[in-house]
């Protein structure tokens, strides 16, 4: 039985994090990377992620700008967003969590961390839209 893997976009704008995280995570998942949130949101006329994993400090546009307009529109308020940030902070932790993501890894990440963060995430949100579409 083939399975087909699950999409995952992954957004930064250095190359090397991009490569890194692209490393990581294709072997188990189907991956495209963008190095800006105006790129992001061309992936996103066409296809439907089952998670974004997100960069804070891009230039044109934050991650904090992209996330609002992720939650802000009905197709794509449900995909759950995980910022991948070497903010150290809690005030940035705080605000990216306020603002609707279901997690904050700081980078550099170990990558059996970040792989099992993503797994549990993706478990979530499929027993939310079992749950919430499938029963009522």
């Amino acid at each position: 039985m083939v399975t087909e893997k699950v999409f995952i976009i992954l957004v930064d704008d250095s190359p090397v994090n991009l490569q890194i995280g692209y490393n990581v995570l294709s072997d188990k998942y189907a991956v495209a990377t963008a190095r800006s949130a105006q790129m992001l949101f061309r992936f996103l006329e066409n296809e439907k992620p089952a998670m974004i994993l997100l960069d804070i400090d891009m230039p044109e546009m934050s991650g904090y700008e992209a996330i609002k307009i992720l939650k802000s529109k009905p197709q794509t308020k449900d995909i759950p967003v995980i910022f991948l940030s070497s903010c150290t902070g809690l005030n940035d932790r705080i605000e990216c969590l306020s603002l609707g993501a279901v997690d904050y890894i700081v980078k550099p990440f170990a990558s059996s961390f970040l792989l099992n963060r993503i797994e549990s995430h993706l478990f979530n949100s499929e027993c939310r839209y079992r749950f919430f579409y499938l029963c009522f």
